[in-house]
């Protein structure tokens, strides 16, 4: 068994095992194979936190997102358990997160003054605000805006999982899964939310959009995005909060809209 333990075909056997005879042996070795996933996501994501927050904090969150993964995933669908561990991971992580309350409150105050900022000013304008015009909407220098980007940029790690709303249950993830029948009010949501996203994205400058590009679409971590664009970790760091907190509040105004209409 160990021999065959690493192959794609005593993979697919160790998922049959695990699912159709509950085999805790073999979900045990499911979880230790993709144990680097784990290591993965958690390194990624400690890049932008806080030095205080542990990083076998994070690991311990995400082997319980592994776990949760290899108990619900449906290996039949023909899906990539990666890809799917990769969310579950990441959700976990950010869940323990939320729950040790690693942000203080100021600084989520900070964070939602800076998007509401965004979202007025560029409806007002309707088109990309600059710096200059955020600081005086914020009443505050150039200098102290830049220090408050970076100061919040750990508040612009979010994950599917998270509400759309504060107030609801219903996450980002519940309009991405993937479902043979899906019923008009998810079409229309499915619709809204690429809709707001595609303009969200179109509003954004052009370093920003790259930063977005490289970093959900290639994968690459932000220290690398430094290297790639020439600029300091810090700055792209900025770029990112910004792409975020206007990508949220682009989120926030066609979702209300979407509301008025119903």
């Amino acid at each position: 068994m160990n021999e065959r333990k690493g192959s794609t075909l005593n993979f697919v056997e160790l998922w049959e095992q695990w699912k159709e005879h509950g085999d805790v042996e073999a979900k045990k070795q499911l979880i230790e194979k993709h144990l680097p996933i784990v290591d993965y996501v958690s390194g990624r994501l400690a890049v932008g936190l806080p030095k205080n927050v542990s990083k076998d904090d994070l690991s311990s969150n995400g082997v319980m997102g592994l776990i949760d993964a290899v108990e619900k995933f449906d290996y039949k669908r023909g899906l990539q358990f990666e890809t799917y561990a990769s969310w579950r991971v990441r959700g976990a992580i950010l869940d323990g997160l939320r729950q040790g309350d690693w942000v203080p409150r100021s600084v989520r105050e900070k964070s939602k003054k800076l998007e509401e900022g965004y979202q007025q000013l560029e409806q007002q304008y309707l088109r990309s605000v600059t710096d200059s015009e955020m600081s005086d909407y914020l009443n505050i220098s150039e200098r102290e805006f830049q220090n408050l980007l970076q100061e919040v940029a750990v508040m612009t790690l979010c994950s599917l999982e998270d509400p759309i709303r504060e107030e609801e249950s219903e996450t980002r993830l519940t309009l991405l899964v993937d479902e043979k029948a899906k019923n008009p009010d998810y079409k229309v949501r499915e619709f809204y939310l690429k809709d707001s996203l595609t303009k969200g994205i179109e509003k954004l400058t052009e370093k920003e959009r790259t930063v977005v590009s490289l970093l959900y679409y290639e994968d690459l971590s932000l220290s690398e995005i430094a290297e790639v664009m020439s600029l300091s970790p810090s700055r792209i760091s900025q770029l990112h909060s910004k792409a975020i907190l206007r990508l949220r509040g682009s989120l926030e105004k066609h979702r209300d809209l979407l509301m008025q209409e119903d």
